[in-house]
């Protein structure tokens, strides 16, 4: 071999023979236990450490709150305390505003959410299934999905008037988009050798997906209504500011008219534990429908 391919195949900067001899051995070390050796990567914490983990991610905050509240640094008016936001919720309690209120939104979310998920699961079902049904489909609803949902509010308007055909119309807008092709993807996503399998057992292409298809992608279907049921109550804000007179999207804007600012954290606490509610029912759904994946 001439110097020149030497030089051309040994890299300028590596470490020379002598240079690698010289380095310290490896210090040996015991095998660690499973758990300890994959760490929070191999989902290794135990119960007793996520719960601290969680009661934490509230703690911190709320204790940052208190602290910032207690201090002065900022007027009540733009940040009221926690003590100011509890009262305010005792007195919504109190009088019923926040049980009707509560009723109200969760009566508009149910109902627009669930059209939003009666249309986009099937055709999304469809359209993950069906290359026909993909490229006819998927064009228009990636259109669609990007016009947001509040600027259909004056023609909603115009269609539907000043009722609860409107409000729940922009949920639905505002999710179906979404979550159509969001089951699509999960849809699209289940092994071909399923499918072959299936079809080499003699399978019709519904029973392929009534019995193949459909019971892998629940799973999936599910973390996709949780995401977009989020969503929804977003839009819920948005839904009744056309001439609602009750919902908590409602108490928020009526509350900000009179700069009531511990009512609007009382309402968005309130808003935030339905939503943690629905969310966790929802996880649970989806862990007993898809036990298997586990």
């Amino acid at each position: 071999m001439t110097p020149l391919s030497a030089a051309a195949k040994t890299p300028a900067d590596a470490p020379s023979e002598a240079g690698r001899d010289a380095w310290a051995p490896l210090p040996r070390r015991g095998v660690r236990p499973r758990a300890m050796a994959g760490g929070a990567m191999a989902g290794g914490l135990s119960g007793r450490a996520k719960w601290g983990l969680r009661a934490a991610s509230v703690a911190i905050p709320l204790a940052a709150w208190l602290a910032v509240g207690g201090a002065g640094v900022v007027d009540p008016a733009f940040l009221p305390s926690p003590a100011a936001v509890w009262a305010a919720f005792l007195e919504m309690a109190g009088n019923g505003q926040l049980a009707s209120d509560a009723l109200a939104s969760l009566g508009r979310v149910g109902a627009g959410f669930g059209l939003a998920v009666l249309i986009s699961v099937p055709l999304g079902v469809f359209m993950g299934t069906s290359p026909a049904g993909q490229a006819f489909f998927e064009p228009v609803i990636g259109l669609l999905r990007y016009m947001p949902a509040s600027a259909f509010i004056p023609l909603l308007i115009i269609w539907l008037g000043l009722g609860e055909p409107s409000k729940v119309a922009i949920l639905v807008i505002g999710v179906v988009f979404f979550n159509t092709l969001m089951t699509a993807d999960v849809v699209r996503q289940v092994p071909g050798e399923l499918r072959q399998v299936a079809a080499t057992l003699g399978a019709t292409g519904w029973e392929t997906v009534r019995k193949v298809i459909w019971p892998h992608s629940v799973p999936g279907v599910l973390d996709a209504m949780r995401v977009n049921a989020a969503a929804a109550w977003n839009f819920v804000v948005v839904a009744e500011l056309i001439a609602a007179e009750s919902g908590l999207g409602y108490r928020i804007v009526r509350a900000q008219r009179f700069l009531q600012t511990d009512t609007i954290f009382a309402v968005l606490v309130v808003i935030g534990c339905i939503g943690l509610l629905i969310d966790v029912l929802l996880r649970v759904l989806r862990d007993r429908a898809g036990r298997w994946s586990r």
